[in-house]
């Protein structure tokens, strides 16, 4: 690919970007969120078309293509979010839209399955091609999308962000796949905002800063640092940035909080003004769920709640925010926000009481309040009227939290706070986290990455099958630490 220039509506998304892949090589495509990554593999996928460059494959120059004339060249995309039908089988998935056919004309059920069967244990995947998609794991749908690929003979494979939902004995299993499909001669770009997993499975780092080409590096010569300084343009001298606040009164006392139907079980825990109490523990272990119940999301059978020394009742996220809660769940696009609305509306959707006079919206101070929240969380966005679904992952985000932060709350639950955003946008994060607990706001953060956990709770509470496993002090918590409670082992 080379010189691509792409325009959007207020945004110069690619300026003059190129980028190469051989037969053979894993290439880690990284940058910030809006750096242009999604942009230039759209490109490349047929999905969008270039304003000005030129895509060459095995030396021959591409003219206007559609996505699944991209598919019969080679090139595979595999997206976040799986492009798979669940109530159907894992062959009826690989071959949808292109089942073989009998002589009669119906589909060749057999003849289906014995060619996905194939295609699976050539890449030594353990799963049976009768199995429904519905009744697979994430990590297990994330092989039918890559068997998908290779049964199109794919030659360039495209994953996006491909460890967002898997546990490391997964991740470890995909690396493997990946490992397998280069000595196969396939090339793989591999787009992702975990650098240790970068340096794991790549050859080259290609990095995008603000829609240019900031540098390409072989990952022999690469390290974290050098790799952070190209993608944001400074240092990172410190990630995680808690300051150390006096912690107050508690703002959230929980007593015997359960809910049969999540499986949550008699949880007590606290937190204090000016602390971050982390939450930790494996996918699955409840961690989700004891939020959700917490703040009404799901309604709990039993427990007491106090919110700075008053006792209330949770019964629905109303409640809960008239109570001091706010709450930033781990899927901002399903759960979070309402991505064809603009960002005023977004930022303003749960405090449009404090904004309004004999039921009619004073426009005008919503307009200052979001423009201040939008200077202080460095929300970028072309305007207060852009739809949220055409910002990068990270202003998303960071909308969510400026909605809570124009309610003021006095407690805050953050669950995956970080997930899917880039290393610049993640310290601006953290940053803000840290002026909240200034504040006197007590946070209570879900993470699964354990260096956030470590780095920015004043305690860490694990969870183990919907219950509390274990309390660990700042000075006391350490990865090992944690995966001891987390698993039950002694």
């Amino acid at each position: 690919m080379r010189g691509m220039h792409k325009a959007f509506p207020g945004v110069k998304a690619l300026d003059d970007v190129s980028l190469e892949v051989w037969p053979g090589e894993v290439v880690a495509l990284v940058g910030e969120n809006g750096a242009g990554k999604s942009t230039l593999i759209k490109i490349l996928s047929g999905c969008h078309r270039a304003d000005a460059g030129e895509i060459i494959l095995d030396g021959r120059r591409l003219e206007r293509f559609s996505p699944q004339q991209a598919q019969a060249m080679g090139i595979s995309v595999i997206y976040q979010e799986f492009n798979l039908a669940p109530p159907l089988s894992v062959a009826e998935n690989v071959f949808v839209g292109r089942q073989p056919r009998t002589p009669a004309g119906t589909i060749a059920f057999g003849r289906m399955r014995a060619a996905t069967q194939a295609i699976l244990d050539e890449l030594r995947l353990p799963l049976d091609a009768r199995r429904l998609v519905q009744t697979l794991s994430v990590a297990e749908q994330q092989m039918v999308e890559i068997a998908k690929a290779i049964s199109f003979r794919a030659r360039i494979i495209v994953m996006d962000e491909p460890t967002a939902a898997l546990t490391e004995r997964e991740t470890a299993t995909l690396f493997e796949l990946v490992r397998r499909l280069k000595r196969q001669g396939v090339a793989v770009i591999y787009i992702s905002h975990r650098l240790q997993e970068v340096f794991a499975v790549a050859d080259r780092v290609v990095v995008l800063r603000d829609g240019r080409n900031a540098g390409s590096l072989p990952i022999a010569a690469a390290t974290v640092e050098k790799v952070v300084r190209l993608m944001v343009g400074r240092e990172l001298k410190e990630m995680y940035r808690k300051p150390a606040v006096p912690a107050g009164e508690p703002v959230l006392e929980v007593r015997g909080l359960s809910r049969a139907a999540s499986r949550v079980r008699d949880v007590s825990l606290s937190v204090r003004a000016g602390e971050i109490v982390g939450l930790a523990g494996l996918v699955g272990a409840g961690r989700t769920e004891i939020a959700r119940a917490l703040f009404g999301v799901d309604r709990a059978d039993a427990g007491t709640v106090r919110v700075a020394g008053r006792e209330v009742t949770i019964r629905s996220p109303r409640d809960a925010i008239r109570a001091g809660l706010g709450f930033v769940p781990e899927n901002r696009k399903e759960q979070g926000l309402f991505l064809m609305m603009a960002v005023r509306e977004n930022v303003t959707a749960a405090g449009l009481d404090a904004l309004s006079r004999w039921d009619f919206v004073r426009f005008a101070a919503e307009r200052r309040l979001v423009g201040a929240l939008i200077d202080q969380l460095r929300i970028r966005t072309p305007s207060q009227e852009q739809e949220v679904q055409y910002l990068s992952g990270g202003n998303q985000q960071k909308v969510v939290l400026a909605r809570w932060l124009a309610l003021r709350p006095r407690v805050l639950v953050l669950d995956e706070p970080t997930r899917g955003i880039d290393v610049g946008a993640k310290a601006e994060i953290y940053a803000l986290m840290g002026e909240l607990v200034r504040q006197g706001v007590g946070i209570l953060m879900i993470s699964s990455e354990l260096p956030e956990i470590l780095g920015m709770s004043d305690r860490v509470l694990v969870v183990r099958a919907g219950a509390l496993a274990g309390e660990l002090a700042r000075e006391q918590a350490s990865q090992e630490a944690i995966i001891r409670l987390a698993t039950g082992g002694q």
